[in-house]
C-alpha cells in the first residue's frame, strides 16, 4: 500500500541528495600594532646599514612573517615560510646581474642597450618566479598556497612591455646618432620626436599592460584544489585610467590656480615689496608655495588611483566557490595618507612603521572573501612547481610585489 504523503516530499529531499552549499563570509582582519612593528623595523634598518645592505633578505623575512602572522582570514592567520639564506643567494645573484648591467652602460652605449634588452627579456621569467616563490611559502590553515602560471603565459602577459622595447631597439639600430652619441650634442629633432612618440605609446598602452599582468597574476592563485580566475576586461582598466587621468587634470588645474592665487596674495600683501623678483626670499616663498601645492596634489591623486585599482582587481578575482570583495573608499584612504605624511615629516621618518601598519590595516580590512567551501573541506592540491629565490630578489630590484 502506497504512502499517501509520499507525493508531498520535495524532490530535493530525496535520499542521496546533499543540501546546497551555504555562502559564508570570511573577514580579513589585521592585528598588528605600530609599536610592535617599530621594534622590528628599527632593528632591521640598523642591521641593513651596518652590513651595507647584506642583511636585507633577513629583514624582509622578519617583516613578512610579522605582517602575514597578523593577517587573519576567517580568524586564522597567514604564515610565511621563506628561508632567509636561500633568499640571500637569490639577492646576490640579482645584485651581481645589475652590477654587470651598470658596468656595461659605462663601457659603451651599445653594451648598455644590449644589457637593457637582456633585462627586458628576463623580466617575465623573474616575475613568474617571484610569484611562485611567494605563494609557495605562504600558508593558511596549514595549507600552502600555489601559483600555476606558466612561463609562456608570463611572456604573453608582458607583450605590451615588449612593444616599446622593440620600437626603441629599431630606432637605436637605425640611428648612428643614438649608437654613438657625441658629448654635448643632442640627437636630431626627428629622432627626439620618434622617441617621444614611443614614450607616449607606452603611456597609452599602460592600462593594457596592467590588465595583462593582473590577469596573469590573479588567474593562477591556488589554495588546495581551488584556483582563482580573473574576469575583468581591458576596457575596465582603460576606464579607471581615464578617471585617474581626469582627476589628475582637475587637481593639476586647481594646483596651478592655487599657486597663482598665493603669488598674487604675496604681491598684494607687500611681503616682497622692495625685493628683486629673483631675490632668495622671493624664490624661497615661490618654492614653498609650489612644493606645498604639488605635494598636496600628489597625496590626492595616489589614494584615488590605489582605491579604484584595488577594488577593480580584487572584485574581479575568484571563481564559482570563492570570490573576493573589496570596498576600499577614497576618503578614508586620503585621510590616512595625509595623516601619515604629516606625522612622518614631524618625526623625521620615525613614524614610518606606524604608517605602514595603519595603511595595511585599512587596505586589508576593506576586503573580505565570500565562499561556499567549508573550513573542513579545504584539501591540499598539487605542490607548487618552483621555489626559486632569484625571482623573489628580482621582485625587490624591479619594485613589483603581489600584495594589495
Amino acid at each position: 500500500m502506497s504512502d499517501p504523503h509520499a507525493a508531498t516530499v520535495p524532490a530535493t529531499l530525496e535520499a542521496g541528495d546533499a543540501p546546497a552549499p551555504q555562502l559564508r563570509s570570511l573577514p580579513i582582519l589585521f592585528t598588528g600594532s605600530g609599536s610592535e612593528y617599530f621594534r622590528i623595523w628599527i632593528v632591521n634598518l640598523t642591521l641593513i646599514l651596518v652590513t651595507c645592505g647584506l642583511y636585507f633578505p633577513w629583514a624582509k623575512v622578519r617583516r613578512l612573517r610579522y605582517f602575514y602572522g597578523n593577517t587573519l582570514v576567517g580568524g586564522e592567520p597567514l604564515g610565511f615560510h621563506g628561508n632567509a639564506f636561500k633568499m640571500f643567494k637569490g639577492f646576490v645573484i640579482v645584485a651581481l646581474f645589475f652590477i654587470a648591467y651598470s658596468v656595461a652602460g659605462k663601457v659603451s652605449a651599445t653594451a648598455g642597450f644590449i644589457a637593457f634588452l637582456v633585462i627586458s627579456a628576463l623580466w617575465p621569467a623573474l616575475f613568474k618566479s617571484s610569484l611562485q616563490f611567494r605563494m609557495a611559502n605562504t600558508s593558511w590553515r596549514g595549507l600552502r598556497f600555489g601559483f600555476g602560471g606558466t612561463m609562456r603565459d608570463a611572456y604573453v602577459a608582458c607583450l605590451p612591455l615588449f612593444l616599446p622595447s622593440i620600437l626603441i631597439l629599431g630606432l637605436f639600430l637605425a640611428s648612428p646618432e643614438l649608437q654613438h652619441p657625441v658629448p654635448g650634442k643632442m640627437p636630431g629633432a626627428g629622432w627626439m620626436w620618434a622617441l617621444g612618440g614611443v614614450f607616449l605609446l607606452s603611456a597609452i598602452i599602460s592600462p593594457w599592460l596592467l590588465w595583462n599582468l593582473k590577469r596573469y597574476q590573479h588567474s593562477h592563485y591556488r589554495l588546495g584544489t581551488v584556483t582563482t580566475q580573473f574576469d575583468a576586461k581591458p576596457r575596465a582598466f582603460f576606464w579607471v585610467t581615464a578617471k585617474v587621468m581626469g582627476f589628475t587634470a582637475l587637481i593639476s588645474v586647481l594646483t596651478f590656480a592655487a599657486i597663482a592665487l598665493a603669488m598674487g596674495l604675496i604681491k598684494v600683501s607687500g611681503i616682497a615689496n622692495g625685493l628683486p623678483s629673483k631675490s632668495p626670499l622671493v624664490l624661497f616663498m615661490i618654492g614653498v608655495v609650489a612644493f606645498g601645492a604639488f605635494f598636496l596634489a600628489f597625496t590626492l591623486i595616489k589614494p584615488y588611483a590605489i582605491s579604484r585599482t584595488q577594488n577593480l582587481v580584487w572584485n574581479a578575482t575568484g571563481q564559482a566557490e570563492l570570490r573576493f570583495v573589496s570596498a576600499l573608499r577614497f576618503a578614508p584612504l586620503l585621510w590616512m595618507t595625509l595623516k601619515n605624511w604629516i606625522l612622518m615629516v614631524l618625526t623625521l621618518g620615525l613614524y614610518w612603521p606606524f604608517a605602514s601598519v595603519a595603511m595595511a590595516r585599512l587596505r586589508l580590512q576593506a576586503v573580505h572573501i565570500e565562499t561556499t567551501v567549508a573550513n573542513d573541506n579545504w584539501v591540499a592540491g598539487t605542490p607548487s612547481g618552483t621555489r626559486d629565490t632569484t625571482g623573489e630578489a628580482a621582485g625587490d630590484f624591479f619594485g613589483f610585489d603581489i600584495g594589495l
